[in-house]
């Protein structure tokens, strides 16, 4: 039989859960069908993306959230999506949303897991076709497994997280995650309706030739931030800026670079957020090698002290966050 004429599609990311859990002898199985709950909101929102222009959900939708931002059709659709597959699961005692004043109860009471999530990064990109994103955050409740979680629960340190990953909606839908064994990264297949490992064991390059950062801030930024970009022009670094924290972050990780948002004098203690943003991104960072910090402090050593904390954040190739801290400290002593 000529096995060319039916090639393997790959492994799914259900066969690879599966096989992850069973490497684990007291695992049991709660965490794998999270996993698998984000999974499938990821493809409901996917096709929600996709036909957004043809069923009138794009644009804004006439609210702000809580960050004070205007909230796009999308974010209100995804922030739904997520928290009914979350909540239907079992898993998860407690939500927290980038999109939501509060804490969100699920009802699950025996549920051991907390999820911090930003539904849909970067939707004001939706309108012009550009990259978005999903983020997200798993932690284990520290409060007795009975009733709801606790702000406690909700405010721990990056460095607690059992799992995090995201969902980036491209030119393909991409869902990269890591349990802290390595980062890997799945690929949507939308006619079989299944991921499939495309990117294994990623690990992001030492240095690079990529900056992004938004410049039109640049005359906000630190001196220290200042200095490093002027450095990388000299260098005839590529300025590369989205706009989607997501797309920026996952271009930079597969092919070398740093991503900075310093604080500015609009927004001093930085504009993303530490727990629904910064804490995932940079548990994925350092298990593909590289670093984050907020230009001085590792980010998944910081504890949040709200739920929608703000942070400064240098991430990406460890040499360059090395060099941008070398700028940050010259400045500082120069002051």
């Amino acid at each position: 039989m000529d096995d060319k004429l039916a090639l393997p599609v790959g492994t799914t990311l259900d066969r690879f859960i599966m096989r992850k859990q069973e490497e684990f002898p007291f695992a049991t199985g709660e965490l794998s069908q999270l996993l698998r709950d984000i999974a499938l909101a990821t493809k409901i929102v996917n096709r929600e993306i996709n036909r957004a222009g043809l069923i009138g959900v794009t644009g804004n939708y006439g609210q702000q959230n809580v960050q004070g931002e205007e909230q796009q059709k999308l974010d209100v659709i995804a922030n739904i999506r997520f928290i009914r597959a979350l909540r239907n699961g079992g898993e998860v005692c407690t939500i927290i949303s980038e999109e939501e004043d509060e804490v969100i109860q699920t009802g699950n009471a025996k549920g051991k897991y907390i999820v911090a999530m930003d539904p849909l990064d970067g939707s004001s990109n939706i309108d012009v076709n550009v990259a978005i994103g999903t983020i997200f955050s798993i932690y284990r409740r520290m409060s007795e497994v009975e009733g709801d979680g606790t702000l406690e629960d909700c405010l721990q340190s990056g460095a607690k997280q059992v799992a995090a990953g995201y969902i980036i909606y491209g030119s393909s839908t991409m869902l990269v995650y890591t349990t802290g064994c390595g980062v890997n990264g799945f690929t949507y297949e939308p006619s079989l309706g299944e991921f499939f490992l495309s990117h294994p064991m990623i690990r992001t390059p030492k240095e690079g030739n990529l900056y992004s950062c938004n410049e039109g801030n640049i005359n906000s930024f630190p001196d220290g931030i200042k200095a490093y970009i002027h450095y990388c022009q000299e260098k005839n670094y590529s300025g590369r800026y989205i706009g989607s924290l997501v797309a920026d972050f996952h271009r930079n990780l597969l092919k070398g670079g740093v991503y900075l948002y310093p604080p500015t004098a609009k927004s001093p203690d930085g504009k993303l957020r530490l727990v629904y943003e910064c804490n995932a991104l940079a548990m994925i960072i350092e298990q593909a090698g590289g670093k984050a910090t907020d230009g001085s402090e590792r980010i998944l050593d910081k504890t949040p002290t709200s739920l929608h904390q703000r942070c400064p954040l240098v991430i990406g190739s460890p040499d360059m966050v090395d060099k941008v801290e070398e700028f940050l400290a010259k400045e500082a002593v120069a002051v």
